[in-house]
Formats: C-alpha cells, structure tokens, sequence
C-alpha cells in the first residue's frame, strides 16, 4: 500500500471525521446584540479537535494525511496511533505523510516527537510547550514559530520566546519537537475585499470620516482632524496609554521582557 493510497483510506475513515465539528456563526453578536464589530458571515467552516496535550505516551502512532486547518495559520497531521485512535497535532516543518510520532519520557528526539523539557537537550527548537505540566501546549502554536532551550536550572527551564523574551517553565511541562511550518503566511496578499469577508471580516471605517453621532472623531469641515487631546473609541474611552491592568501571575516567570 503506497502512501496516497493510505492517506484515501484514512480520511474517509468515520473515526476521523469524529473529530470535525461544524463552527457555529456568531457574526459579532451575542444574543442578537452586536458586541464585536467588524466581524460578519463568513464561509462555513469546521473545526478540527487539535491534541495539544499530546498525552498518549508509550503509543506510536503514523501520520496518515497533512491537512489545510481554517482555524489556524498552520498545517495539521492526522495521526493514527497503534490502537486505532485518530488524533490531529500541528505539523511541524519537514513532516511527511507515514512518518512515526509518539510521547513519552523515553522516546526519540526527534521532529514531531512530544518530550518533558527535563528530557530535551539544551539548544533544542521546540513548539506547543506547556506553561503548566499536563495544560496542553500554549505557547509557540501559531505558524513558524519556535521556542528555544536556553537553560535548565532547579525545576525550570529558560524558553526564549520568537519576541526575544526569556522565560521560566517547569522542566515537567511537555513540548514537541521541532518548528511549525507555513512560515510564507506572513508574507500572503489577500488579493481582494471579498477574501476576507469570506474569513468574517468586515471593512473597517475611520472615525474621522464618520459623522459625530457615529464616533467622537467624527464630524468638522472637510478633512479635519481627531478635533480632541486624545484618540478615543467608538465608545468615548481613551485609545492609547495605559488603558487597563495587564498585571498577571505569570510574568514573575519572565526573566528578559521582549522589550
């Protein structure tokens, strides 16, 4: 059985197709209240169960198909472990179709493999990490992205993040091997209006071109300016500055900030 033949097979396979559900619509709104503006209808769409957690330890399992995601800038494996469970992971750069992964605390370091960071050599890429042991992944998800293993000391290990940060993990936390792929996305024109209200996004408006029952920056002669100190919302609060607390728990575990 060559490999095309396998993929065919796989994805018409029931237990596979559990694991897409259809997205509901909200378009912004909640309860028929417009809450979040700028977001429309969009091109149905379903969502695929991601395996963040990657906790099925001591089963291999076999990459049967690489998939376009809707929901996510990067590419997804279909994986079928020895037990016939199927699973999606994120697909890493340099995954092929009938490649063996797994997790584990003794297992191959190698690309699409899920180790405990205390196992991972220092230097190592690694993405979909952990900032609590047995969470699921958190940080490095999105496409091209890598956290580095700069260091183990006590029970943490020090992550430098795509931004240049550095910050402490728990050396029990689970992180896959390897870099996310997709990394042109950043570089794609969207082309056209029409191809973003397919994702749900609606045109945006200025402030200053609305009227001033519309927006505070509204209104005035001609090409006028914000006609204030400061830019507003759409709502009259302030826009720039410090306009909430972003204190957090977690930030006592940042040793070098991205800026």
């Amino acid at each position: 059985m060559n490999k095309q033949s396998l993929r065919s097979k796989d994805l018409k396979d029931l237990r596979l197709k559990n694991l897409k559900k259809l997205l509901k619509k909200h378009s912004g709104r909640s309860k028929g209240v417009l809450t979040v503006r700028g977001q429309g209808g969009r091109h149905k769409r379903y969502y695929r169960e991601i395996d963040f957690k990657r906790d099925k330890f001591g089963v291999l399992g076999e990459v049967v198909a690489l998939e376009y995601d809707p929901n996510r800038n990067v590419e997804i494996a279909a994986v079928k472990y020895a037990d016939g469970e199927y699973r999606y992971i994120l697909a890493p750069k340099g995954m092929r179709i009938g490649d063996k992964v797994g997790s584990g605390e003794k297992i191959e370091a190698k690309v699409g493999n899920a180790m405990r960071l205390k196992n991972i050599t220092v230097g190592t890429l690694v993405h979909n990490v952990e900032l609590s042991p047995g969470k699921g992944g958190q940080l490095g998800r999105s496409a091209g992205m890598a956290l580095q293993l700069l260091a183990k000391e006590g029970d943490f290990a020090q992550l430098k993040m795509p931004s240049g940060e550095v910050r402490m993990v728990p050396l029990q936390s689970l992180a896959t091997i390897g870099v996310l792929g997709n990394e042109d996305i950043r570089q794609r024109v969207l082309g056209k209006a029409g191809r973003s209200r397919h994702m749900g996004v609606k045109p945006t408006v200025r402030g200053v071109a609305q009227d001033p029952d519309s927006h505070p920056h509204g209104g005035g002669e001609g090409r006028s300016g914000i006609g204030r100190k400061r830019p507003m919302t759409k709502y009259g609060r302030p826009a720039v500055g410090k306009t909430r607390n972003r204190k957090k728990y977690s930030n006592r575990y940042i040793i070098k900030r991205r800026k």
